[in-house]
């Protein structure tokens, strides 16, 4: 099915500017420099002189960076475009956010902050989705680089304003930290209604069909060894955190995608938000044991 925008929320005017400093730095020669320093400050921190932003220019890693990103972004409109919808939707729910302006560089593929909010500014590091076989990931595991993609680009600008509401709450027991991953999830959904769900959780199709079909026995698995309230950090590196698959310790492990801990904890909340009336921004505030409840 087509997700459509609300009208309501389609409607909100956002004037969205984009600055293609990577573009600019890559354009840029000695005698240009200054002016660029000028106008980009904080992309210049002062711990590094002068003359080592003259050597990074020529820097044969810096040029194909450049060249890499050029060719897979020559055109950033489709992402303005997706950037917009987020906005719209953030706008709607918090009618008290600045939008950001958005800056976009290459960042040595700093693929653990893809993307920085700092007070008015956005800075996206394009070079981190080139496409999950790109020859500059090699050496990264492959459960982190099948999302170094476009289509994960507006899922981690979400994910940032998300980060901002949605705080731990409680104790470490595995159902705090999978409300919590639940309530991120669910809040990233709610503001990119037509996205498709895999991505929201990073997942591919065929992750996110395994999850689907077997929901009902990773929650009895869940229930049946008693994870729930059990605190042992053991929990989070086998169903919380980024990895190659889920650990059940039995013999599907292989088949099973990552993070199910954070998929089962989205259904939670979901099911949570649809059975209590309760708007979107009060979400962040409630507990993992309410919302269990």
């Amino acid at each position: 099915e087509d997700a459509k925008l609300p009208e309501e929320i389609s409607q909100i005017p956002i004037d969205l500017k984009v600055a293609r400093f990577d573009q600019k730095f890559a354009a840029v020669d000695s005698s240009g420099l200054d002016d660029l320093i000028r106008a980009y400050p904080f992309l210049f921190p002062e711990t590094y002189t002068r003359e080592f932003w003259t050597e990074k220019i020529k820097d044969t890693i810096q040029l194909e960076l450049n060249k890499e990103v050029a060719l897979a972004f020559p055109d950033f409109t489709e992402e303005q475009t997706d950037l917009e919808t987020l906005f719209k939707h953030i706008k709607y729910y918090y009618p008290k956010t600045s939008i950001p302006e958005v800056i976009t560089i290459t960042s040595d593929v700093a693929y653990r902050t893809p993307v920085i909010l700092k007070d008015s500014l956005l800075i996206i590091g394009l070079d981190n989705y080139l496409g999950p076989e790109h020859h500059f990931y090699d050496g990264i595991q492959r459960f982190y680089t099948q999302n170094f993609r476009k289509e994960q680009l507006d899922v981690d600008v979400a994910d940032v304003f998300v980060s901002k509401w949605v705080r731990r709450k409680g104790n470490r027991r595995f159902l705090d930290e999978m409300i919590y991953h639940g309530k991120r999830l669910y809040m990233i959904e709610r503001l990119l209604t037509l996205k498709d769900k895999n991505e929201i959780i990073g997942y591919t199709p065929e992750q996110y069909d395994w999850a689907i079909a077997n929901e009902v026995d990773v929650w009895k698995y869940f229930i049946e060894n008693e994870l729930l309230f059990d605190s042992d950090s053991k929990l989070l590196s086998r169903f919380i955190n980024p990895a190659p698959f889920s650990k059940f310790y039995l013999s599907f492990d292989n088949d099973s995608p990552p993070q199910l801990g954070r998929y089962i904890g989205w259904q939670i909340v979901k099911s949570y938000m649809q059975r209590n009336n309760i708007p979107l921004q009060m979400l962040p505030d409630k507990t993992s044991d309410e919302i269990f409840k």
